[in-house]
C-alpha cells in the first residue's frame, strides 16, 4: 500500500513522512491484548486487525484529523498459524485501505503465550484546529453520532453463548466504523467545542470531557439512539447498555446551542442527546421528569 505523505516506509530503518505545511501531527496509540479485548475462540483474526486499527483511527477522529500512517507492534506466540497472521493483516489492511492510509513500519516479536498489537496512528490537520475535550461550556449542546450499545450487548450474548457469531449479523461490533470523515466535517466547519470518541462508553467518555473542561452535564435518556442487533431490527439494547457499553467508537461532541448540527453527517445519524451545566456532576433525566446522578459506569482499566 502507497500514500503520498509516505515517503519511505517499510523497509528502511525509520520511515520518512511527509506533513502538509501549517499542520500539525497528531499520534495515537492503542494496545489490542488477546484475553482483554478479544478471544480468538469468539473473534476471526480478519475481525482482530479490523478492530486493532479501528481504534487508533477513532482517536484520529476524535480530534477532527486525517490519518496519514499507521505503525503496528505485534507480539505473537509461536505456535500461532500463518492462516492467523494472514487474516489479521487482511482486516487491518482492508480498513487502512478505505482510508488511504499506509502501513509505514511496526516490529513482530515472539511472545510468550498471548497475541498483543500496539497499533499507532499518525494525523495531521491544519494548525490550531485540533478539537480538544477541554473546550465545553454550560449551555452546549452534548451530540452523539450513529447508535449506542449494540457493542456491549454484543459481547454480552459471546459471554452467555460461549461461541461464535455471524459477523454480518453484528457489524457495529465486529467491524465498527471509524468516524473520520464526521470528525474532519465537524472541525472543518468549525462545530464542537469539544469532542471524544465513545471507546470505553458514552457514561466513562462524558465524564472525561466534563474533567477537562470543567463542567457538568445532563443527559436525556429518551434522546439516546439505542443499538438494534441481530437480526430483528426491533430489537433494541437495553439503556444500560447504551450508557455504559464500550467500543462503540462513536462520536461524542458538544457544541454552542447557536450552532446548527445537521441531523447526518456523512450518513451517519446526529443525535443531541443532553445539555453542559455548571458544576461537576453528570445527571440523567428519564420520562422528561426524574433525574438522578450518573456515575461513570463504562470500561476502565485496574478496576476491581
Amino acid at each position: 500500500m502507497s500514500s503520498t505523505r509516505v515517503v519511505a516506509g517499510i523497509g528502511d530503518d525509520c520511515a520518512v513522512l511527509r506533513i502538509p505545511p501549517e499542520h500539525e501531527v497528531l499520534v495515537t496509540t492503542d494496545f489490542s491484548l488477546e484475553g482483554v479485548h478479544f478471544r480468538r475462540e469468539w473473534h476471526p483474526a480478519e475481525v482482530v486487525g479490523h478492530r486493532c486499527l479501528t481504534r487508533g483511527l477513532s482517536d484520529i477522529a476524535a480530534m477532527g484529523g486525517e490519518p496519514v500512517a499507521v505503525f503496528l507492534s505485534l507480539a505473537l506466540p509461536a505456535r500461532i498459524s500463518q492462516s492467523w497472521v494472514d487474516g489479521f493483516f487482511n482486516g487491518l489492511l482492508g480498513l487502512a485501505g478505505n482510508f488511504k492510509v499506509a502501513l509505514a513500519g511496526g516490529d513482530i516479536a515472539q511472545s510468550p503465550q498471548m497475541i498483543l498489537a500496539d497499533i499507532m496512528v499518525l494525523g495531521s490537520l491544519p494548525k490550531g484546529t485540533a478539537i480538544l475535550r477541554s473546550g465545553a461550556k454550560p449551555g452546549d449542546r452534548i451530540y452523539v453520532t450513529g447508535e449506542l450499545g449494540g457493542s456491549a450487548a454484543t459481547l454480552e450474548m459471546l459471554r452467555n453463548t460461549c461461541k461464535k457469531l455471524r459477523e454480518q449479523d453484528f457489524p457495529q461490533y465486529f467491524h465498527p466504523a471509524p468516524r473520520i470523515e464526521v470528525g474532519t466535517y465537524l472541525r472543518q466547519h468549525g462545530l464542537p467545542s469539544a469532542m471524544i470518541d465513545i471507546s470505553d462508553g458514552l457514561s466513562t467518555d462524558l465524564a472525561h470531557l466534563c474533567e477537562e473542561s470543567g463542567v457538568g452535564a445532563e443527559l436525556h435518556a429518551d434522546l439516546i439512539p439505542r443499538a438494534r442487533i441481530g437480526r430483528d431490527p426491533r430489537t433494541q439494547v437495553d439503556l444500560k447498555d447504551a450508557l455504559h457499553g464500550g467500543d462503540d467508537y462513536e462520536l461524542l461532541f458538544t457544541a454552542p446551542a447557536k450552532k446548527r448540527i445537521p441531523p447526518s453527517i456523512a450518513g451517519v445519524p446526529v443525535a443531541c442527546v443532553g445539555v453542559m451545566t455548571r458544576g461537576n456532576r453528570i445527571f440523567l433525566r428519564s420520562d422528561g421528569k426524574s433525574r438522578r446522578q450518573l456515575k461513570p459506569g463504562g470500561w476502565q482499566h485496574f478496576s476491581r
